[in-house]
């Protein structure tokens, strides 16, 4: 049941861009098409999984250890980084088209605020390793399902007849923030 209330949790109530506004920015960048959101929401639940176990394993086996543990967010974002470059060398070989749709905003999960936020966390929340995994992949598809839902709107809004005042940036800024609302709805679940 515990592991239930973390997916719910980490999915819809605190979802880490809506009730958290952690990765605005790939958020807003990446999520003009359903297809690229999907894309980079893959990428980011692989380095966002992968680098919850590599610094549970670093905070607890090496920084602790040794009482360095206000090395944390250099570690981590060393992490981070190493993990992101993998996923560019993958993505440029086997994809080539998604690898050139994601363009600039790739290299930028290595700052995005959600990934390193996610590895404070669960340090933060003295998970169990299986509980850091947990919560961090459910963070992920959070951020995933957060930006597929906007690029699915962004889609509809671009079809739709919408004021000249408000087309681009201030729509979908507007959209955002009623997406962020829906999402408080949740709160109540857990």
């Amino acid at each position: 049941m515990e592991y239930i209330l973390i997916i719910i949790s980490a999915i819809l109530v605190n979802n880490v861009v809506f009730a958290q506004f952690l990765g605005i920015c790939p958020f807003l960048g990446v999520s003009n098409k359903v297809s690229t959101s999907m894309g980079m929401g893959a990428a980011v639940v692989f380095v966002i999984t992968i680098a919850a176990v590599v610094a549970y394993l670093l905070q607890y086996y090496v920084l602790v250890p040794l009482g360095i543990q206000y090395m944390q967010t250099i570690v981590f974002i060393l992490v981070i980084a190493a993990l992101v470059q993998m996923v560019e060398i993958v993505l440029k070989k086997v994809s080539p088209a998604l690898y050139q749709a994601l363009g600039i905003f790739l290299p930028l999960i290595t700052t995005n605020c959600a990934v390193l936020g996610v590895a404070i966390l669960l340090v933060q929340k003295q998970y169990s390793l299986l509980q850091s995994v947990t919560f961090a992949f459910s963070t992920a598809i959070g951020f995933a399902l957060a930006l597929v839902i906007f690029a699915g709107l962004r889609e509809r809004l671009d079809l739709d007849d919408v004021p000249r005042a408000f087309r681009g940036t201030p729509i979908a800024l507007i959209t955002a923030g009623i997406l962020a609302m829906a999402f408080m709805g949740f709160s109540g679940l857990v």
